[in-house]
């Protein structure tokens, strides 16, 4: 039994799954071995709840008497949670002002990764035939050869349905296999296949793989041009890890590059990573999990959440595209993955890697201060140039009615098309257009559940909101004034900007990508081939498109308009938008072929767009920090805000102004509101917003813990708390 403080455990404080209860302690059972980080099974009324087993000192809480405390029911078949990532924990609900219980939830998310070990049921061919063969069994037979999976699974990959299947069952022509849940996944080499890289990705390797062999926190930025090789670089630290017998995560902002990802990772390592993200089955969640927890996952590739999870011996943390604002958490504990990356591996002790063309503007003021170690990589790989960026003024170079490409861009798709290259159009909005009212009486579609306009979606003939996800179909009649074919779409979405390429080439291929059309990684995957096979000559897409991706036949991008990101007075949005188009215009020339960029504006003589055309990054950041210095903002001054939500519009007004006429009074933090959040109603509740503007010498989740402790809500009102708020909605 372990000892604690040179006594045997007799009692267990817990730290359960639920934020609404604060720690409780129990009776350890003789003969139960505990011990800090046990993930445990204990009785709560006549209920059983998930408890982690924590420091008491770490956890105050009212002491119960020897007498009254109720024993622990069971010790659940996994690694304890190891004390860094329970100081993680700690750290991570601090800061950002969420319940310990919410945080640790992220820890311990697969629920059938704590119920032991378990097996499955696959199936395989046995080279049997059936009695009477059909179209679709010879298919299926054919399909499935070396094939061992799933009914389910089995079904996908013949294009069959499962009932097929079972009939080749009965047949005895599939048989049963029982199989280890959470069987061995295949062990990358670090050494399967070495790069040939340049003078400036060796310098920078070399130093990557030196910092992983010191095990010690070292955060370092990894500021590379678009296509200078920035993966094939930390793949040299990665091999280091594995060599070294660590664990390594590569966290993504997206589910889409994940499958291009994977592909290049297993040409390196001849075996592919580790993947964690919100698509996973059940079972492959509890598969990577446990693998995970085991120490015996080499490399996990996944989103966010993949941070929290329980890594037996991490050494190498890689945050790619690190400036994307998808790794910040906008519900629940809403946390940036960056920052929390280079926390997690302060309390690990190892280096971890911020890479981005465009990095953050807080990350390259680490940088400059001296707080992070920043590696350059100045230029492309194997010689191909930078594209040729230029403005197309819309003021004077007008699309024409009912268009949205302006005569240059048009000609420079023609050109393209002609010579057999590829080209790219960058709009960040999805559907067809993002308003539909009536021609007749005016009247707008608007979301029942939120401040939002409904976008109509041609392909999936909806009109739906993209901020709680309701969806309806278009009428045939206009809902309020009952006149029929009336119904008219105002500005242009992706979909409405392929119809128009469509129109202007008819013989281009156009492949119109979002995350409605790559909603899985296989789409993604699917998409990937079809563009390296140049089977698309058009690609239109939303901020998807601006990372990650390698197309060598890609030689001209068309932002259609630059100013959209400009829009709504966001804290960010000059840097979003030079971050977005620097991005995307960074997708044409990869190859040998030169790239053309075109930014279609109307503010050309806009600080951000006149920076995109001089490709001066630096100028623009330089511009950017200044600005930020004079209104005490982020990374000079902290931010937060409050959001108080009701689904009755008067109890979060009420509310709101009470919490705001109660507000701290202090120098160096200014509290400004209540007001209506712009998005004053989403997903059905009313929403008010404070904006809290501090020095980075106040004590910022303290000064709010205490001011919203001071106050009891009626039982209808929440009040979420957002550190270093991302959205302003």
């Amino acid at each position: 039994m372990p000892i604690w403080l040179g006594m045997p455990a007799t009692r267990a404080r817990l730290l359960v799954m639920n934020a609404a209860l604060g720690p409780l302690d129990y009776r350890v059972p003789e003969g139960m071995a505990v011990e800090h980080g046990s993930v445990v099974v204990a009785p709560l009324g006549p209920r059983q709840v998930t408890g982690i087993v924590w420091e008491d000192e770490r956890l105050p809480t009212d002491p119960v008497p020897e007498g009254k405390l109720r024993p622990l029911l069971a010790v659940l078949d996994v690694p304890p949670i190891s004390a860094q990532l329970r100081r993680l924990i700690e750290w991570t609900a601090d800061y950002y002002v969420a319940p310990l219980a919410a945080v640790a939830r992220m820890v311990i998310a697969s629920g059938g990764a704590l119920r032991g070990p378990a097996t499955m049921t696959e199936y395989r061919l046995t080279g049997g035939a059936p009695e009477r063969m059909t179209p679709q069994r010879t298919a299926a037979i054919e399909a499935l050869e070396g094939e061992q999976a799933t009914i389910r699974e089995l079904a996908g990959i013949a294009g069959v349905s499962e009932g097929v299947l079972r009939g080749l069952v009965n047949h005895g022509v599939l048989e049963p296999v029982e199989v280890d849940v959470d069987r061995p996944y295949s062990r990358a080499a670090a050494d399967f296949h070495l790069p040939d890289l340049s003078d400036d990705q060796r310098e920078v390797s070399d130093r990557l793989v030196e910092l992983v062999g010191a095990r010690k926190f070292a955060p370092v930025l990894l500021d590379g041009v678009t296509g200078s090789g920035k993966t094939e670089t930390y793949f040299e630290a990665i091999g280091a890890a594995i060599a070294a017998d660590r664990q390594v995560l590569v966290m993504l902002p997206e589910i889409a590059l994940t499958e291009a990802f994977l592909s290049r990772f297993e040409k390196r390592f001849g075996a592919g990573p580790v993947v964690w993200h919100s698509s996973l089955k059940s079972t492959e969640r509890r598969r990577a999990w446990r693998a995970i927890a085991s120490g015996e996952a080499q490399v996990v590739v996944g989103a966010r959440s993949a941070l929290f999870l329980p890594y037996a011996n991490l050494g190498l943390i890689v945050v790619d595209e690190a400036h994307e604002i998808s790794f910040k958490q906008d519900d629940g504990v809403r946390y940036n993955a960056r920052d929390v990356a280079v926390m997690r591996a302060r309390f690990e002790g190892m280096p971890v890697v911020l890479a981005s063309a465009t990095p953050a503007l807080e990350s390259l003021h680490m940088a400059d201060t001296g707080i992070y170690e920043k590696l350059v990589l100045p230029s492309r790989f194997g010689g191909a140039q930078m594209p040729d960026i230029q403005l197309v003024d819309l003021t004077e170079e007008k699309p024409g009615s009912g268009a949205w490409i302006a005569p240059p861009l048009r000609r420079a798709l023609f050109d393209r098309l002609e010579k057999g290259e590829q080209s790219l159009l960058f709009l960040n909005r999805r559907g067809y257009a993002p308003l539909t009212l009536c021609r007749h009486c005016g009247f707008r579609f608007q979301c029942p559940n939120c401040s939002a306009w409904l976008v109509e979606h041609r392909l999936s003939k909806r009109l739906a909101c993209h901020h709680c996800g309701h969806e309806t179909a278009p009428p045939e009649k206009c809902p309020d004034c009952g006149e029929p074919d009336c119904l008219v779409a105002c500005g242009p979405g992706v979909e409405r900007i392929a119809d128009e390429v469509t129109e202007m080439l008819p013989e281009a291929r156009v492949a119109v990508v979002t995350s409605d059309t790559l909603n899985s990684p296989e789409k993604a995957a699917e998409f990937v081939a079809m563009a390296e096979a140049k089977a698309i000559d058009v690609i239109v897409g939303t901020q998807l498109v601006t990372k990650g991706f390698h197309f060598p036949e890609l030689t001209l991008v068309g932002v259609i308009d630059a100013d959209l990101g400009l829009e709504g007075g966001d804290l960010r949005a000059a840097e979003r938008t030079y971050q977005q188009v620097a991005q995307v215009a960074g997708r044409a020339g990869r190859g040998a072929k030169p790239g053309e960029v075109l930014i279609q504006t109307r503010h050309p003589e806009a600080a951000v767009i006149a920076a995109l055309e001089a490709g001066d990054r630096d100028a623009f950041y330089e511009a950017e920090t200044e600005a930020r210095r004079y209104a005490n903002a982020p990374p000079f001054g902290r931010w937060a805000a409050i959001i108080i939500s009701s689904e009755d519009e008067k109890e979060a007004r009420e509310a709101a102004h009470r919490l705001g006429d109660t507000r701290p009074i202090l120098e160096d933090v200014q509290v400004l509101g209540p007001a209506p959040a712009p998005m004053a109603l989403l997903r059905g509740r009313y929403r008010y917003r404070l904006l809290l503007n501090a020095k980075r010498s106040a004590e910022l989740q303290q000064v709010i813990r205490d001011w919203l402790s001071r106050i009891n809500h009626p039982p209808g009102v929440r009040i979420g708390v957002d550190i270093d708020p991302y959205s302003f909605v």
